[in-house]
């Protein structure tokens, strides 16, 4: 038993796949991925703990064709390992804890608000309307243009550098969609440099201000690590967000009952929500690890240089951890999804995540309490990054 990531069927629902996986084991190898894959939480969870199975970045090849995309991975403390990764999550959380996730909540909650009162008017206006092109795609977009400092008139700019970016984590990506990711961080990276700049001149409340003035004694930031740190916080932000929004509504008003749930019961079923929602249907559905030295994760002997993949939608329906995984149940506790990864790589972004989806779930059951979906959604056609291209709503 094995799954073509390219099937539509199967990115339709790659959970059946993934539970006869998990049945006949907790590692399998792909050949079409070309490396084992950990389908159990257990196994997933030892992947990304494993000290000797690391983020080593290799540079996009030929290197003289991706000089940009390159550079902002091999500066991203994503892509690195101690030592130099403990020094750039010491820089960057130290920037990053200087009160941003309390600073940025109300303008969250503010800005979300804003979009599905507009979101409304669309429907009102024609019948029905997408929310991921009205709330889910915008909401992040403005949340870390206001942590970044972005000005206003900059930040359609955004959205499409980070969706051509990311293209390059899928697989197959053709040679066009590789010469689009690359003019993006091209694009992207000069823009940052040009902001920190700015920033460096006239300092603001915002991350990029912190990160330009932060330091260890006299350790600080390089341009590129500040480059690197900035577009990752884009693209993980901005794509994790959009689609855990468009994935989680989608579940909800497929199963009415749970949306009638958090309906009645907001304050109390918003935390549990937030997480079941990023357990249910995973926005990012595989994460690679390099072993570094010789090593067995879950009985799989990995030499040096040799790789691993979590699949983290895998391990989210595992039943030796979660009770009846195939249900939607917006008030489970514990909740130990692995959606943040794990170990020394969890996201630095995660308090402000949620913060973002919570804010988007408050404003659509109370603003929109009759919400419901209109037609069947689009999925998107990519494996690693699971979301939707449409998800058109009516009340």
């Amino acid at each position: 038993m094995s799954f073509d990531p390219a099937d539509p069927a199967f990115l339709d629902d790659p959970y059946p796949a993934f539970a006869a996986l998990r049945q006949q084991g907790p590692v399998h190898w792909h050949d079409g991925l070309g490396l084992p894959v950990a389908v159990s939480h257990a196994a997933c969870g030892d992947v990304l703990r494993d000290r000797a199975a690391g983020r080593i970045w290799r540079d996009r090849e030929p290197a003289a064709a991706f000089p940009a995309f390159n550079l902002l991975h091999r500066n991203s403390l994503l892509e690195n390992e101690p030592p130099r990764h403990t020094r750039l999550r010491r820089l960057v959380s130290t920037a990053f804890n200087r009160g941003h996730t309390a600073r940025l909540e109300p303008r969250v909650r503010a800005v979300a608000d804003g979009l599905v009162d507009r979101l409304a008017t669309a429907i009102a206006a024609d019948g029905a309307a997408d929310l991921l092109t009205h709330l889910a795609a915008p909401l992040p977009i403005e949340v870390i243009a206001e942590l970044l400092g972005v000005p206003v008139g900059d930040r359609p700019r955004l959205q499409p550098w980070s969706n051509a970016i990311v293209k390059m984590y899928e697989y197959g990506l053709s040679p066009e969609g590789a010469a689009e990711a690359e003019a993006a961080a091209a694009d992207f990276a000069a823009y940052l440099r040009d902001l920190a700049a700015r920033r460096a001149r006239e300092p603001g409340d915002d991350l990029i201000s912190d990160l330009v003035a932060v330091r260890d004694g006299s350790d600080r930031l390089s341009d590129d690590e500040l480059v690197g740190t900035a577009a990752l916080l884009l693209m993980a932000g901005h794509e994790a967000t959009v689609n855990v929004i468009g994935n989680g509504v989608l579940a909800l008003l497929r199963h009415r009952d749970q949306w009638d749930r958090l309906v009645a019961s907001p304050a109390e079923l918003l935390p549990t929500a937030v997480e079941e929602l990023i357990r249910y249907d995973a926005p990012l559905q595989l994460f690679e690890r390099t072993a570094v030295a010789p090593t067995t994760v879950a009985g799989h002997r990995l030499e040096p240089g040799q790789k691993i993949a979590a699949l983290l939608g895998a391990a989210a329906r595992d039943p030796a951890v979660f009770t009846d995984p195939d249900r939607l149940d917006i008030g489970r506790s514990p909740n130990p999804h692995l959606g943040f990864g794990a170990g020394i790589h969890y996201c630095v972004g995660a308090p402000l995540a949620r913060v973002e989806i919570a804010a988007a779930l408050a404003a659509l059951t109370t603003r929109l309490p009759g919400l419901r979906l209109a037609e069947a959604p689009e999925r998107r056609p990519e494996f690693v990054i699971r979301g939707l291209r449409t998800l058109p709503v009516t009340t």
